[in-house]
């Protein structure tokens, strides 16, 4: 255990899809466990994991995260996981039904934002849940995207 007044990883984000914020709208934010194996959440310390092309599906009244690169821990040898295995996410029950009912009424989509270790040291996912845009509010939200930036560039060259 740490000593009090050591550093420890406070809200340390491993892995982020960025851009899932630009392709969907999103609607409401979880927060879940995962169930992983000694060398993944090793592996995740060391920052390298990649979930830009995953995504979440819920099968038998469970959710699960899908394609998500975790490397191979180095040091694990012959006892290393699979990179690109299905991994369990943690949710309360009541969570579960109102992700599975949004999925299969409303049509929308089960986006995962991050990857990172909360307070105590436990590795989380931030899931999304979403809609997906059209082109027209794609170049939309450039163009609001691109007006910001011009105008604080404006602001600072006159401030």
């Amino acid at each position: 255990m740490a000593p009090k007044g050591s550093q420890r990883t406070v809200n340390k984000v491993v892995a982020e899809n960025r851009k899932a914020r630009f392709n969907y709208e999103i609607v409401d934010t979880y927060e879940a466990g995962l169930v992983l194996t000694g060398t993944e959440v090793k592996s995740l310390r060391e920052g390298k994991a990649n979930i830009a092309e995953s995504y979440a599906t819920d099968e038998g009244g469970e959710i699960w995260l899908i394609n998500s690169y975790l490397p191979e821990y180095l040091q694990a040898n012959r006892f290393n996981h699979e990179t690109r295995r299905r991994r369990k996410l943690l949710l309360s029950k009541r969570e579960v039904n109102r992700l599975q009912g949004a999925v299969n009424r409303e049509g929308m989509s089960l986006i995962p934002l991050k990857i990172y270790f909360n307070d105590r040291g436990r590795a989380k996912l931030e899931l999304a849940l979403g809609k997906g845009k059209k082109l027209h509010d794609k170049r939309e939200s450039s163009k609001e995207r691109d007006w910001n930036r011009q105008k604080s560039r404006l602001l600072k060259d006159r401030g």
